[in-house]
């Protein structure tokens, strides 16, 4: 069972932090390569580090020429 009281935990506050960081940062290296950064920010919210990881590895998306 899921205790609400823990996520008010002082020591727990820097992971948040931290983890929302890193999906902000997600979010920049997904647009850096012509990709949504809204979609990526989500995904990194569930996966952290991996998401990271695959944005690395992913190729840049070409831009359509009209």
């Amino acid at each position: 069972m899921i205790q609400f009281s823990s996520w008010a935990d002082p020591q727990a506050a820097p992971w948040f932090v931290g983890w929302g960081t890193l999906a902000l940062i997600n979010a920049g290296l997904a647009q850096g390569k012509n990709r949504s950064g809204g979609l990526w920010f989500l995904l990194s919210l569930l996966l952290g580090p991996i998401a990271t990881l695959v944005i690395v590895l992913l190729p840049k998306v070409r831009q359509k020429m009209f």
